[in-house]
């Protein structure tokens, strides 16, 4: 009766245990002494891609990838002869395959079971994409805050002198009496102007400054924005076309930014494009935000300058900072659930979408 007691309960208790690694966080792959897959959690397959069914009885090497380490299988049956365990007991960061091809962060811990003389090999994987996400983005934090400090005193230094410099030579300007001294005194202030709007740009991108939120009308922001560079997309015989969503579109927002991000992006659109051209401003619902397309029919962005474009001081302008669009993006991403979205493709234009959850009030949210 006793040993009958037993056997259920341990069976209660295998079932249970099958049940917490089945509904684990982490990836669980056990293996037998033929490299062979004999158990698969739910968890596996979200990080893998395989599903069960593909992979159960199948040699481990189809799910590990090109990326993993080399000759896995050699250094089982090295175990099994020779008790050597190398990986087994310690956790190892190394890079994964899905099934898809696409490749990501790993932590993996490896275990060894001995079962009925039998030898069962478990790898715990957890999936450090999220992880490597957030460390990223303290680093990148670190030296925002490290660089922010460089360029609040450089601006410091250099701003007094240049407000200087651009007010004596516009006094000068005034009591020029030679053409060739007032195209020289003409080039300083416009230079001057130049580094002005530089040292306001470093200072949007690396000095934090808290938003002024409000509820703001995108749709309005976008009518104001075409009614500020009406005379330059004219002047160059642009066709622009503008799809807004008849309702207002109210987001919570800081507006003076918002329209700094608008000017600029339909600022590059019309520069990028040369006549005939159309720029499409477009505003619409989706689900619970709202969606904002600037696009262009300019000559577009060459695949490898994509990702470097959004980068600070890359620019393909020849008279351009490479700060513009740097700025935007972080304007962008600092209001709550707002993303910013940049596609492009050589001759074929430019595409930026910008979306922010919808404003509700805190009479809708009572509601």
């Amino acid at each position: 009766m006793n040993g009958a007691i037993s056997q259920r309960e341990e069976k209660d208790e295998l079932i249970i245990l099958k049940g917490a690694v089945e509904s684990a966080g982490e990836a669980f792959v056990t293996i037998d002494e033929n490299h062979k897959i004999v158990f698969y959690n739910r968890a596996a397959e979200i990080t893998f891609g395989y599903p069960s069914e593909e992979v159960m009885g199948q040699d481990l090497n189809k799910i590990l990838g090109p990326t993993c380490p080399e000759n896995h299988d050699q250094a089982v049956q090295r175990y099994i002869k020779a008790r050597e365990p190398k990986l087994i007991g310690h956790a190892s960061e190394l890079t994964a395959s899905r099934k898809n091809g696409e490749t990501f962060p790993a932590l993996i811990s490896f275990s060894v079971a001995h079962v009925q003389d039998r030898l069962f090999f478990t790898a715990i994987v957890r999936d450090l994409t999220e992880r490597k996400a957030i460390e990223e983005k303290v680093r990148r934090a670190e030296q925002l805050a490290a660089l922010g400090q460089v360029v609040a005193e450089v601006t410091h230094e250099i701003k007094n002198p240049l407000m200087m410099i651009g007010g004596f030579a516009r006094q000068l300007i005034k009591q020029a009496d030679r053409e060739e001294d007032l195209k020289k005194l003409n080039i300083i202030t416009k230079e001057v102007s130049r580094l002005e709007a530089l040292l306001k740009e470093l200072n949007d991108l690396y000095l934090h400054r808290a938003l002024s939120l409000e509820e703001v009308d995108i749709n309005e922001l976008l009518r104001e924005t075409c009614a500020l560079t009406e005379q330059s997309y004219k002047n160059k015989g642009l066709t622009v076309v503008k799809d807004l969503m008849p309702a207002p579109a109210l987001v919570k927002g800081d507006r003076g930014r918002l329209q700094q991000v608008f000017l600029n992006l339909v600022k590059n659109s019309i520069e990028a494009m040369e006549e005939k051209g159309t720029l499409l401003i477009r505003s619409l619902l989706s689900e619970d935000k709202i969606e904002v397309t600037i696009a262009d029919t300019g000559p577009g962005i060459p695949e490898e300058d994509i990702d470097k474009v959004l980068t600070p001081f890359f620019t393909t302008k020849s008279q351009g900072t490479g700060l513009g669009l740097p700025v935007s993006k972080k304007i962008v991403e600092e209001h709550q659930g707002g993303s910013f979205f940049l596609t492009s493709r050589k001759g074929q234009g430019t595409e930026v979408k910008i979306t922010m959850p919808v404003f509700a009030s805190e009479k809708d949210n009572a509601s």
